[in-house]
């Protein structure tokens, strides 16, 4: 199998064997340049078989380079022996075939590519100056560059997608040593910089500070000049260079001797084009770009551009939700056509977060992948393969979009809400003091709650129309009513009242129409709440809280059929929702109701089981548990409930969920079966 070889700059002399896979394709023994096959196909299968991560199966091997040859394996043994007669050496057989898998064992080798991947794993950051400047000069131009097989699909693929990653490491490692090395030799990495990203705003903030710096300010207004010309020939706004320039003037000028190393280089992303100039801080959202979609499948699709047709349709779902900035579909389309990598587009566009993608049809299955990437620093923060039955099409694409939409939205809130909590308090801008006050409001306590309530009032001071933070606010104002921790009534009208302040800043806004939903639940307005939940799903069928409430509000005093499907439908939406045990609560409500004990004590169990689930979902599961006759279990629930309040009694189930009298009843005999009356 492959072995890692020992880092760049820590005796490289002792490496025999070099294969450099970053520029023309090179193999060299003790620095003599080998002679290798005029095969493409040997070349490129000796490739692959460098970087695998494990052994590849020939059948793989041979899907990855033939296009139905008379006989593959018989081709792909003639090349593995001319791939033996470069690498192998007296005593040290380099290809490694055992059963039906090949391998390349590669001790005391050197693969460049692979490490310029483990340098960048281990952060560029981390590294001394050496080391990255060694990495730098590795790279002598782009991944197997001129190696190109006609009619080869799968190996396009790989090329293709291999060429990317490796520029935005190339691109990452020449950021990292442009902020270390003195400006006096700076210009030919900023140089590299600039040829591999042109559009990317940073390597340009890099040259005009280095240039303000050095008081060269006639070069530094003719890089702008030509710059701007650049971005306009291709559509793209130039104020954000504009503001770069501004900068460097007022803050760039020289620091001390030309000599001297700079302490840094700006990397946060600029604004997003659109508001680069405008935008008030505390206005700001988290900003995302959705990248086309890649097809992967052979051979054209019926109907054509089922991939566009998604990406589409993300970018629509996520602009409905209201909560983020995301670019415009043209622009998207339009640097896709340009050739530019979707970390490069991010870094152009000023964003904070991409995402990227592919779909291909499997026999009779749809599958789509896709990744989130944080744009600053390329890291892939989340992936996962979307499957599903295909059949229809349509409906295939409408279940998958649903649940890509609803992950991107709660991985980036995840991710800023956990960023707004590193932060100071009074260092907060509104988006950031929304977030954290998430971060509390999720703990579900009565000291967080008021910590939540906190910061949903920063944020609205400072952004008086932000509508997510009135619904926030509304929520905790809830939360104190439905949980008892302050006056019931005085609670429900504040909720109320944040939550008509946030439609009047936005009734577009789903989770506006989500928290006066529920706000009119608690004035016992059954009709009316269903009305506001429905419209916050209409106007965003991926907002899995909406589909959540739906379920909540009917699962007590609704239709608790509905209620079933609702949950489902948001757990699907939502899997790792941080509300859901509310959403396996109000399923376990309904089944209850729906006289399926069993069914309703395993989703109590379930709820009851997250890590933030209160008392009254733990009370949920003991009754369910305890009409199921699952008795025993349903004590160990009502032993755990004493522990965290000694006087509680079902009344105060009751009193918080306010069921019909059916259900009413069903808590009643459950809980007398336990002691819990």
């Amino acid at each position: 199998m492959r072995m890692e070889s020992g880092p760049i700059g820590q005796g490289d002399s002792d490496h025999a064997l070099e294969i450099r896979l970053l520029g023309p394709m090179t193999v060299l023994q003790a620095g003599v340049p080998l002679t290798l096959p005029a095969s493409r196909k040997v070349r490129a299968l000796l490739a692959y078989l460098a970087l695998a991560p494990q052994p590849a199966h020939r059948g793989q091997l041979c899907e990855f380079l033939w296009d139905v040859p008379d006989d593959p394996r018989g081709e792909l043994r003639w090349c593995l022996s001319r791939i033996r007669s470069v690498l192998d050496e007296p005593g040290c057989r380099r290809v490694e075939t055992r059963m039906d898998a090949v391998a390349l064992d590669l001790a005391g080798c050197t693969v460049d590519a692979a490490e310029l991947d483990r340098a960048a794993r281990e952060g560029f950051a981390t590294l001394p100056i050496a080391r990255l400047r060694a990495l730098a000069d590795l790279v002598a131009g782009d991944f197997l560059e001129g190696l190109e097989i006609e009619r080869q699909p799968a190996f396009d693929i790989w090329l293709v997608a291999e060429r990317r990653h490796f520029r935005e490491l190339h691109a990452a490692l020449l950021e990292q040593l442009a902020k270390q090395i003195p400006d006096t030799e700076a210009s030919g990495i900023l140089d590299r910089w600039l040829r591999l990203a042109p559009f990317d705003l940073r390597p340009h903030e890099a040259v005009l500070n280095t240039l303000a710096r050095r008081g060269r300010l006639r070069e530094g207004e003719e890089h702008l000049a030509a710059t701007i010309r650049l971005f306009a020939a291709e559509g793209l706004d130039a104020a954000p260079l504009r503001a770069l320039w501004r900068s460097a003037l007022a803050g760039g000028g020289p620091a001390g001797p030309d000599d001297a190393p700079r302490s840094r280089i700006a990397a946060s992303p600029a604004p997003p084009p659109a508001s680069a100039e405008t935008a008030s801080v505390a206005a700001r959202r988290a900003s995302v770009a959705v990248m086309p979609f890649t097809d992967l499948t052979a051979g054209p699709l019926p109907g054509g551009g089922l991939a566009h047709g998604l990406t589409y349709d993300v970018i629509t779902r996520l602009a409905k939700l209201r909560s983020l900035f995301v670019i415009a579909q043209g622009t998207m389309f339009a640097l896709r056509e340009r050739g530019v990598a979707p970390a490069e587009a991010g870094r152009t566009l000023g964003v904070d977060y991409v995402v990227s993608g592919s779909v291909q049809r499997r026999g009779k299955r749809l599958a789509v992948a896709i990744e989130l990437a944080e744009a600053r620093t390329a890291r892939i923060v989340w992936a996962e393969v979307f499957d599903h039955l295909a059949n229809d099409t349509f409906l295939a694409l409408e279940e998958i979009g649903n649940r890509i939409v609803a992950s991107i939205v709660g991985e980036i809130e995840a991710i800023e809400r956990n960023l707004a909590v590193l932060k100071p308090p009074d260092s907060l801008d509104a988006w950031e003091a929304h977030h954290r006050g998430l971060w509390h409001m999720y703990r579900f306590n009565k000291t967080d709650n008021e910590q939540a309530r906190h910061f949903f009032e920063t944020a609205l001071r400072l952004d008086p129309t932000f509508s997510r933070a009135y619904a926030g606010l509304s929520f905790t104002h809830w939360q104190n009513a439905f949980q008892g921790w302050a006056a019931r009534e005085e609670e429900i009208e504040r909720a109320y009242a944040a939550a008509g302040q946030g439609l009047m800043a936005d009734d577009r806004d789903p989770a506006a129409h989500w928290a006066m939903g529920r706000a009119l639940w608690l004035r016992g307005r059954h009709d009316q709440s269903v009305e506001e939940l429905g419209r916050s799903v209409e106007l965003s069928p991926n907002f899995a809280l909406g589909h959540y409430t739906l379920a909540f509000v009917h699962s007590l005093t609704g239709d608790p059929t509905a209620a079933v499907t609702a949950a489902e439908h948001s757990q699907r939406l939502s899997p790792f929702d941080p509300l859901l045990f509310g959403i396996l609560g109000s399923r376990a409500m309904a089944l209850l109701r729906l006289g399926q004990f069993e069914e309703a004590a395993d989703a109590g169990l379930k709820a009851a089981a997250r890590p933030n689930a209160h008392a009254h979902i733990l009370a949920i599961a003991a009754v369910s548990l305890a009409l199921a006759e699952r008795l025993d279990e349903a004590r160990a629930h009502v032993a755990a409930i004493r522990r965290m309040l000694p006087s509680y009694r079902v009344d105060d189930l009751i009193a918080a969920m306010q069921p019909v009298p059916q259900g009413e009843s069903l808590f009643r005999e459950g809980a007398r079966r336990i002691g819990l009356d």
